[in-house]
C-alpha cells in the first residue's frame, strides 16, 4: 500500500520504517479511526540498550506524537530464556538479580523519547515477569501450549537456521516463541494492546501471537516489522570495533554517542537522518542532496540532531564543539572523556603501551604496539613511533592533561590525580 491516510503509517512509511505489515488497510483504517494501543518487547540482557535498538524506540516516539499510546515492553521474564532467534547458540542464562540490575538501567534509555504517565495518550512501562513469573505449567500448556502446532514452529526461518546448521536448540529456548506470544495476548486483555511491532527478525513470533489472540479472544491483531538495518558496508548498527554503541551515558559519552553518528558512510546519511532523527523531511531532502565535502555538514547535523534525543542539546552541541576544536583547531578540548591515574605514576613514569590500555585504546599492550609500529598512536597529537616510551608529568599540557590518540578520531585526556 503506497498512501496511508493515518499520521503514524504515513510517518512510518516515508521515513523507512516498514519493512512489512499483517494488513495494510485494516491496519491504517484502525489508526485512522481510534487511538491505537502498541507495543514492542526487550529483553534485559544488558545494563542498557545500544543504538541497534534506536530504530524501534524511535518507533514507540512517533507512535506517540501522532496520538497513540506506546508500551515499553520489559521482558523481565522472557530474559530469563533469551531469544534464540537467529542465534546460532543459547544465551548466557541471566540471574532473576541480573535481569532487575539490567532493567534499572534500560528503563533510563526511554526517558529521552517517550513521555510516561497515567493519562491516556501516556506511554506504559510494563514488564512481562508481572505474568509470566506466576504461570502454572500444567494449565499453561493446557490453556495455551494446546494452539501451537509444533510442526508450524519447525517451520520458523529463527528455529530452522539452527536446526539446519545442527546447532542444538533446548526445549528451553523452544519455549521463547510461545511466552512471546502469550504476551501480546495479556496486552491486549490487560491494555487493549492491538499491535507489536519489532525488527523483520521477530515476524515470526509476533504472527504466532496474533494467531494465539484470534484462538484464545477471537481479538484481531496487527503486526508490523521494520528492516534489519546494517550500513551500506554490511557492519551491525550499533557495534563498533571498540564495543557497543550503549545509549547510557555513564557506559559511553554523549561525545563518544556524536562520534560514532559523525563517522556515517555517506551513503547512510539521508536515510538516518530519516530513522533516528525528527527533522522535517524538507529538511532532510536538503541535507541529503548534499555532495562532495559538504557531505561532512549533513553528518554533523546528523550526529548533533541524534546525540540531543538523547542526552540533550547542550551536551549535543557541546560535543560537536569538542570535536571542532579537536579536529579542525587543534587544541586539547577540555571535554574530550577523560581517566584518571594517581599523580605518582605520572613521577615515575608509565610505559606508553601500559597507559593506552588504561585509556582503554587497546585491548593488550601487544595490540598498543601494533598500533605505535603503525603509525595510529599518538601523544599529545606527535606521533609515538618509540613502543618503549615512558610518558611523565613532563608530557602534562597547560591544562594538566596528557592527551593520546588512536588515528584521527580517538582521543582521551589523561589527568593526574
Amino acid at each position: 500500500m503506497s498512501a496511508f491516510k493515518s499520521d503514524f503509517l504515513r510517518t512510518m512509511s516515508e521515513r523507512g520504517f516498514i519493512h512489512q505489515t499483517s494488513d495494510d488497510a485494516a491496519l491504517d483504517q484502525l489508526f485512522a479511526k481510534e487511538t491505537v494501543t502498541a507495543y514492542i518487547g526487550f529483553d534485559a540482557t544488558a545494563k542498557s540498550l545500544h543504538a541497534g535498538s534506536l530504530i524501534q524506540i524511535m518507533m514507540l516516539h512517533w507512535l506517540q506524537q501522532t496520538g497513540h499510546r506506546p508500551i515499553a515492553l520489559m521482558g523481565g521474564g522472557t530474559s530469563m530464556i533469551g531469544d534464540p532467534s537467529f542465534k546460532d547458540e543459547a544465551r548466557k542464562l541471566l540471574t532473576p538479580q541480573d535481569i532487575e540490575a539490567n532493567l534499572v538501567g534500560i528503563r533510563r534509555n526511554f526517558a529521552p523519547y517517550l513521555n510516561f504517565g497515567d493519562g491516556a495518550g501516556d506511554a506504559l512501562m510494563v514488564n512481562n515477569a508481572d505474568w509470566l513469573m506466576g504461570i502454572n505449567y500444567v494449565n499453561f500448556l493446557r490453556d495455551v501450549g494446546r494452539h501451537f502446532s509444533v510442526n508450524r514452529m519447525l517451520a520458523f526461518d529463527s528455529v530452522k537456521l539452527r536446526l539446519d546448521r545442527e546447532q542444538s536448540l533446548s526445549f528451553l529456548e523452544f519455549n521463547y516463541m510461545i511466552l512471546q506470544a502469550y504476551d501480546f495476548v495479556e496486552l491486549y486483555k490487560r491494555f487493549g494492546c492491538r499491535l507489536q511491532m519489532g525488527g523483520s527478525d521477530q515476524w515470526g513470533n509476533i504472527v504466532n501471537g496474533i494467531d494465539l489472540g484470534h484462538r484464545m479472544e477471537n481479538a484481531q491483531l496487527y503486526a508490523l516489522t521494520t528492516p534489519l538495518l546494517t550500513t551500506s558496508s554490511g557492519a551491525k548498527m550499533g557495534k563498533t570495533a571498540s564495543g557497543a554503541v550503549w545509549l547510557d551515558p555513564e557506559l559511553l559519552s554523549p561525545y563518544d554517542f556524536w562520534q560514532y553518528w559523525r563517522n556515517t558512510e555517506d551513503a547512510d546519511v539521508g536515510r538516518f537522518l530519516k530513522l533516528y532523527t525528527t527533522l522535517p523531511m524538507a529538511e532532510i531532502a536538503r541535507l541529503e542532496a548534499l555532495g562532495g565535502a559538504e557531505i561532512n555538514d549533513a553528518k554533523k547535523v546528523l550526529a548533533t540532531e541524534i546525540t540531543a534525543l538523547l542526552h540533550g542539546r547542550q551536551a549535543a552541541d557541546q560535543a560537536g564543539e569538542t570535536a571542532r576544536k579537536t579536529f579542525e583547531e587543534g587544541v586539547t578540548a577540555e571535554t574530550l572523556p577523560s581517566i584518571e591515574v594517581p599523580r605518582a605514576q605520572l613521577e615515575s613514569g608509565i610505559g606508553i603501551l601500559a597507559l593506552f590500555v588504561s585509556a582503554g585504546l587497546a585491548a593488550s599492550n601487544g595490540e598498543a604496539r601494533r598500533h605505535v609500529q603503525g603509525g595510529a598512536a599518538r601523544l599529545n597529537d606527535q606521533p609515538v613511533s618509540d613502543d618503549k616510551r615512558v610518558v611523565t608529568l613532563q608530557d602534562l599540557s597547560p591544562e594538566q592533561a596528557v592527551k593520546l590518540s588512536l588515528g584521527k578520531k580517538k582521543h582521551i585526556l589523561v589527568r593526574p590525580v
